[in-house]
Formats: C-alpha cells, sequence, structure tokens
C-alpha cells in the first residue's frame, strides 16, 4: 500500500510537469482531475462517500481522456512517437485495467446475490431473530470466498504496479509526455483507485487504522446511516458482517437494527455497480480509440 501511494504521488508529480507546453483546454482539465484523484489519496477515508466521489472523478478523468484522444494533432503525435514496445505496453495496460474491472463487478455482483438471499430470509422469518442462523453461515462463507478473490486481485495489482515503477524508473524509456501522461492516468492512477475499492468490499484494513471496539460501538447505535454518510469511518460491509455474527451467536444485537444495515449496504451496492459499469465502459471506449490510433 505504501507503495502504491508513494509511487502514485511522485510520478503525478514528474509526470504532470512533462505535459505539452501549448497546453489544449482538455489537458488542463485533465490536469485538475488527476490533481483531485491525487488529493484523495493523501485522505485516510475509505468510506462510500469517498468512494463514490473517487469513481465520479475517474470516469471525468476518461472522459477527459477520450476528448484528448479524437484531437487530431494528439493522434498524429501518439501515432509517430510511439515505438512498438510502448503501444503493446499502453495496449496491455489498459488489457489489465479491464480485466481487474471484470473482477470488481464480479465481487460486488456477487455480495449483492448473497445479500439478497439473506433479504429473502429476514422477510420470511417476519422479524423473528432466531431460526436463520444457516443462512447467515452461508452469507458470512459467501463473504469469506469475496475476500479471497480480491486478496489475490490484490496481489496482482501489487505486481502490476510494481512493473509501472520499474519501466517508469528505467532510464531507457524515455517515453513521450502525452504517452507518460496517458499510462500515468490509465494505470496507475486508476489501479491505486480501484485498490481502495477493493479494500471497502473486503473490509481488509488500508488506511484506516480503527479498532474492533470502535466499529462494534457505532454497531449499537440505532440510527440509520446512509450510503452518502459524512462518517469517514463508514462500511456498511462490515457493519453488516459484524451484526450478523452477532445474531448468530445470539449477543446483544437487533433484528430491526440489521435490516437498517443490510438496507444501507444495499443502496451502497447499487451505487458501486453503477460507477464501476460507467467507469468500464468509458475504459472500453479508451482502448478502442488507442485501438483506432495505433492501427492507421
Amino acid at each position: 500500500m505504501a507503495v502504491i501511494e508513494t509511487y502514485t504521488k511522485c510520478s503525478l508529480h514528474t509526470r504532470c510537469n512533462s505535459l505539452p507546453s501549448a497546453a489544449h483546454p482538455f489537458i488542463s482539465q485533465l490536469e485538475e482531475h488527476l490533481q483531485r484523484l491525487k488529493d484523495s489519496e493523501a485522505t485516510s477515508s475509505l468510506s462510500s462517500s469517498s468512494l463514490s466521489h473517487k469513481l465520479n472523478d475517474m470516469q471525468d478523468l476518461h472522459d477527459c481522456i477520450d476528448k484528448l484522444l479524437q484531437l487530431p494533432i494528439e493522434q498524429q503525435t501518439l501515432a509517430q512517437e510511439c515505438n512498438e514496445k510502448w503501444v503493446d505496453d499502453l495496449l496491455e495496460g489498459s488489457l489489465r485495467l479491464l480485466d481487474i474491472c471484470s473482477t470488481t463487478k464480479d465481487c460486488i455482483q456477487q455480495s449483492r446475490e448473497s445479500m439478497q438471499k439473506l433479504q429473502s430470509v429476514i422477510r420470511r422469518k417476519r422479524g423473528q431473530e432466531t431460526g436463520f442462523t444457516i443462512d447467515g453461515e452461508m452469507y458470512l462463507v459467501s463473504r469469506k470466498k469475496t475476500k479471497k478473490i480480491i486478496r489475490k486481485a490484490l496481489e496482482n495489482l501489487k505486481g502490476m504496479k510494481y512493473e509501472l515503477r520499474a519501466s517508469s524508473s528505467n532510464k531507457d524509456n524515455k517515453f513521450s509526455p502525452m504517452l507518460s501522461f496517458l499510462i500515468e492516468a490509465e494505470e496507475a492512477v486508476t489501479l491505486s483507485s480501484l485498490e481502495h475499492l477493493f479494500l471497502f468490499i473486503s473490509g481488509l484494513k488500508g488506511h484506516s487504522k480503527r479498532s474492533k471496539w470502535s466499529a462494534i460501538s457505532k454497531l449499537m447505535q440505532t440510527r440509520k446511516v446512509t450510503c452518502d454518510s459524512q462518517d469517514s469511518n463508514t462500511n456498511e460491509f462490515e457493519k453488516v458482517d459484524a451484526a450478523l455474527q452477532s445474531l448468530i451467536s445470539h449477543k446483544a444485537s437487533s433484528i430491526e437494527n440489521f435490516q437498517s444495515l443490510i438496507e444501507n449496504l444495499e443502496m451502497c451496492i447499487q451505487d458501486l455497480e453503477i460507477g464501476i459499469e460507467q467507469l468500464s465502459r468509458k475504459l472500453i471506449r479508451n482502448r478502442v480509440s488507442l485501438l483506432n490510433i495505433f492501427n492507421h
């Protein structure tokens, strides 16, 4: 995690300074979006609200990339300055991003399906707090499978970031300003943002250093916490996991509070699904644009 943050901060600073001097307005917009994403990396928040903003910022970033790739002058620059290896690296990078987005969508879909099954059980029980231990444990087993997939994805992300850092530090790789910028925007920044999404879904600890007792105390609160909560430490996945474990073990908790947490999780999953789907479409569009540029 530290490696990713350090690399992103350093490379953003050096590469943004190497952008074309006669900057097109799209370049200024791209710089703004990159800076916004860079600033978000410096915060310790890993909440549904921060992730929603991050997904929106990534979509804006790739919208700007698409606009830039449609400019004839930039198309000509890329086609002329990129050698075969650079082209392969850039296209391979865009493909890896799509693979990661696909894994993210699979994890979110699996989480949604497991949650819906649990909701169905709760409705059938009509508010009873007992009798759904098996179904609750099945949900937790599904969560463990999702976390296992995410751990593997995070290891792959770590390797990809290491390759990017090694390529950037290689003096033989003298990327053109435009290509260097695309690599940074398409891969380093987006990869780091997707990593945060993985951490949020899995409940694995990244930036946050919260104690278990802090999380448990928040579970005891009866107020409904919405998906756009200003509480930067809110994690709807973790709250449902902890509350369900409490119900299964017959500790202090209530089915009404649990239903409220499930509803909050449902809203967040819905937002994440929409955000990652829109981002995937923009990544596909940009990859098609790159293929068209390099195949002419």
